[in-house]
């Protein structure tokens, strides 16, 4: 089996499958468990928390789950579940992981999957030995931007894409605090591991491996602790070169994609509306449209001219579709179809992380070696490719 391999659940098709949710912080109260519970085939079983708070939180919301106070009153009932999503702290994210699969427990973690590539690959061996599912929740590749820039690249619309422009930028002056900003290497906080695993992420899957990688990061909130202004460019394998921001500090926002092909360019501004719907406490139903936004923000394709003076022709944004990747799990748990996103994937994305870091700290552009175990699928070519850094090895 390899690092797409899946997990067929004994049982009738029509019984769901049960998860145990490790984590009811952000992550697991705004996307997973509102996720896990619209998806058809899966229960939301158990939230793995101590918080009082957070279960009477969990408890007004889903009446019926279970509680636990640490995961490992999971592996004691490991028969009575089929799935486990770790939604917990990123330093958590290995140990955890290692224990469901080591259960025999299929598992899904939020990004990044580790604090190194190797870990990654480490975890992605462990799975493949004991035939089980280990996916990454990479949600944004269900972003409407995402899945609109996909379509137009592999349709040809704007011809051999030259450069990848990305920003997930946001405007927070002063620090909220909490692991994701602290400074311990431990935590694998700062927004290079969080939002950077988004945007590497969508680059290596649109226009496959990493080559080349430089960054520069910085800390420019006073009383940061963590990254909280980075840039990175990736010059990939097939010769285009991707752009990348990450940042809290930005006043003005730029767009969220300038895409600049040969024949021509998309370029689109603002978020995908989902994690703002989530944490409204709206949820996705057959009844309601999911992840539409209205005409005026679709993004424009053209040449020759601004977009902001009018160049160019509107594209219809596709819905985005968080619900498709917990519907891909329940799919491939069942034998039905492939893992959405799998850990040598991951591990690709955590090259070009590690690389960017080295990068940041030494002023200097990482080369990037093949390697048989990171694989990276292009949207434009479905052919798989893989990549390993050149680097040291960062500690968690």
């Amino acid at each position: 089996m390899t690092g797409n391999a899946t997990h067929e659940t004994p049982g009738p098709s029509d019984t769901p499958l049960r998860v145990g949710l490790v984590g009811y912080g952000l992550a697991g109260s705004v996307f997973h468990a509102p996720l896990i519970a619209a998806t058809e085939g899966l229960v939301l079983d158990t939230v793995v928390t101590s918080d009082e708070e957070r279960r009477a939180q969990a408890r007004a919301e889903f009446p019926g789950v279970r509680f636990a106070a640490s995961p490992q009153e999971l592996w004691e009932r490991a028969d009575a579940l089929d799935l486990i999503v770790i939604a917990s702290p990123n330093k958590t994210h290995v140990p955890i992981a290692t224990a469901a699969l080591e259960a025999g427990l299929p598992v899904v973690v939020d990004k990044p999957i580790a604090g190194t590539a190797a870990e990654a690959r480490g975890l992605a061996a462990l799975a493949e030995e004991r035939g089980l599912l280990l996916s990454v929740f990479q949600n944004r590749r269900w972003d409407n931007d995402f899945r609109t820039l996909a379509r137009l690249v592999a349709d040809g619309e704007l011809g051999e894409v030259q450069r990848f422009e990305s920003r997930f930028e946001r405007w927070r002056p002063q620090p909220k605090g909490g692991w994701r900003e602290s400074g311990d290497p431990q935590e694998i906080g700062g927004l290079l591991y969080d939002l950077g695993s988004h945007v590497v992420d969508q680059a290596l899957t649109l226009f496959g491996p990493a080559a080349l990688v430089y960054a520069e990061s910085d800390v420019r909130r006073p009383g940061a602790a963590a990254d909280d202004d980075t840039f990175l460019a990736i010059t990939h394998v097939n010769g285009v070169r991707s752009h990348l921001y990450v940042s809290a500090t930005t006043a003005q926002l730029g767009p969220r994609f300038r895409v600049l092909g040969r024949r021509a360019g998309y370029v689109k501004y603002g978020l995908d509306p989902q994690e703002a719907e989530l944490r409204a406490g709206a949820r996705p139903t057959a009844d309601r449209p999911w992840g539409e936004e209205p005409e005026e923000l679709w993004g424009r394709i053209g040449s020759g001219e601004s977009p902001l003076t009018g160049g160019g022709t509107p594209v219809r944004t596709l819905p985005g579709d968080y619900p498709a990747y917990y519907a891909a799990v329940a799919d491939a748990l069942r034998g039905k179809g492939e893992n959405p996103v799998n850990a040598l994937q991951a591990a690709a994305a955590l090259d070009v992380l590690e690389a960017a870091r080295r990068s940041a700290r030494e002023g200097v552009t990482v080369k990037l070696s093949a390697s048989a175990g990171a694989a990276s699928t292009s949207a434009a070519s479905t052919s798989a490719a893989s990549a390993s850094a050149d680097t040291e090895e960062q500690p968690v």
